[in-house]
């Protein structure tokens, strides 16, 4: 029997996809993505991108406080995060990106939601019931898809910046700046589009200095935005320059940044509590392989206003693999939701129910 709904993607649009999908009473089967060394070094790992995040005071119902006694009861042991029992100081702003994701989860679990830590390498949407083909080999069919698998952030690569990810290394402002660690510090952008101009204008709300460094001599934002970041004076431009170095400290986190000159051998270290890459994101649609139709960025293309459905009936997107604008987890949560409300009724009203 094919499944009624699976739900590829384990953030907070797959977990909220499913949450509503299991009290509907469509049984969903939820592939979280394998625990792989690649996923790993692509940032594709089970629990999405906010696992790889530190405090989230951005999401409603997680004010300022101590969560470790509620995480205590609400998860199983084996999944309470090792470092609630341990000496180690606890946030008080909000929740970790990790113990929001794995409350989610577990709430989407409990309800029935069934788990497979695996990865969907291929689908086939050109026939009915739908196929997906895992990384280990299973073929399932299902009647409805929805694809949460969202989209990864783009790095330079550097080792220094991996070993500060989440330590002073960000690639998203409005989810981190307002963080204690920022204010009142000068920070790094690394970019120079509108989004980093965005990132930056936004950051200067909470920095000292903002110092937006491009490899070029002029931005690529569009004329307004550029207007922004040359009028703002806590904004400092560092034109033809790249970050190559992140400095700090395993205590500290990041204290520094090395620039290099892209015009000749020059060297540059500004003393930054923070860097933040706003060069981008990589939607992670690979796997799809042409079965869905995509935007020019990459992203998988909604084809109903205010709805969530895909180039293929019955298949519908939820989170940040359709949305390249906000990317947030809240609302990726909203449009998983959507996702799950408009799978339901297509599958009624096609009579599969």
């Amino acid at each position: 029997m094919p499944e009624k709904v699976v739900i590829i993607g384990s953030g907070p649009a797959g977990w909220t996809a499913a949450l509503y999908a299991a009290r509907a009473n469509l049984e969903p089967l939820v592939f979280e993505g394998a625990a792989t060394q690649e996923n790993q070094i692509k940032g594709t790992i089970p629990l999405g991108q906010l696992a790889l995040t530190t405090e989230v005071e951005n999401f409603p119902s997680w004010p300022a406080g101590d969560v470790r006694q509620y995480l205590k009861t609400a998860l199983p042991p084996e999944d309470v995060p090792y470092w609630v029992e341990s000496n180690k100081p606890q946030p008080s702003h909000g929740i970790e990106g990790r113990e929001l994701v794995a409350l989610m989860r577990k709430q989407a679990a409990n309800f029935g939601t069934r788990i497979v830590t695996d990865d969907i390498v291929s689908v086939d949407f050109k026939k009915h019931p739908f196929v997906v083909t895992s990384l280990e080999g299973k073929t399932i069919e299902a009647l409805a898809v929805i694809v949460a698998t969202g989209a990864r952030a783009n790095y330079l690569g550097l080792p220094s910046e991996d070993k500060y990810k989440n330590n002073g290394v960000s690639a998203c402002a409005v989810c981190d700046g307002a963080l204690p660690r920022f204010r009142n510090k000068p920070l790094v952008v690394v970019g120079g589009g509108d989004t980093a101009v965005e990132e930056a204008t936004y950051l200067s709300k909470f920095a000292s200095t903002v110092y937006l460094v491009h490899r070029r001599d002029k931005l690529r934002a569009s004329k307004i935005m550029q207007e922004r970041a040359l009028n703002n004076p806590k904004i400092t431009m560092k034109w033809n320059r790249s970050l190559v170095e992140v400095l700090g400290t395993d205590k500290d986190g990041v204290t520094g940044a090395r620039l290099g000159s892209t015009t000749d051998s020059q060297k540059e270290e500004l003393p930054v509590g923070g860097v933040f890459l706003a060069i981008g994101h990589t939607p992670n649609t690979d796997f799809l392989k042409g079965q869905l139709e995509l935007n020019d960025k990459g992203y998988v293309r909604w084809t109903v206003p205010q709805r969530t459905n895909t180039s293929v009936e019955g298949v519908f997107s939820a989170g940040d693999v359709s949305d390249d604008y906000y990317r947030q987890a809240v609302t990726a949560a909203g449009t998983g939701c959507s996702a799950a409300l408009d799978a339901e009724r297509w599958l009624a009203h096609k009579g599969l129910l």
